[in-house]
């Protein structure tokens, strides 16, 4: 009985599309970089399991965050309980996250110092739209 439900469990790149919000054009780049490795069918489809999903989660927050492909692939294998704690062995990757929340910081004080920027012109535009 156990080898049917894992049966159910298993989903075809459409199915894994709906359950993730992720097109399946992403899921196979995804594939194409090492990220997510899919199972396949007898008839060579690929075959996705509920891990998939949580592995594609974990794809999405940490390409979210600006990290490239490259590094998303070295850090998914050191990611456990729901990508809050770092797998044994992994903490060499601690000064990799120092490194982009350091570059985070910064992007978000460029964003915040367009913003004022913007905001300055916003009301310079009204004032002069007032005259």
């Amino acid at each position: 009985m156990k080898v049917k439900s894992e049966r159910r469990r298993r989903v075809r790149i459409s199915a894994l599309a709906r359950r993730t919000g992720v097109s399946p054009r992403a899921l196979r780049y995804y594939e194409e970089k090492g990220l997510l490795i899919p199972g396949r069918t007898a008839g060579g489809y690929r075959d996705y399991t509920d891990e998939h999903v949580e592995t594609v989660r974990r794809i999405r927050i940490l390409l979210s965050a600006g990290l490239n492909s490259d590094m998303v692939r070295e850090i998914l294998p050191c990611m456990v309980d729901d990508g809050e704690f770092l797998a044994p062995g992994c903490e060499d990757l601690i000064a990799a996250f120092e490194r982009e929340q350091r570059r985070i910081d910064t992007q978000i004080a460029e964003l915040h110092d367009v913003r004022s920027a913007l905001t300055g012109i916003i009301s310079a535009g009204r004032a002069f739209a007032g005259r």
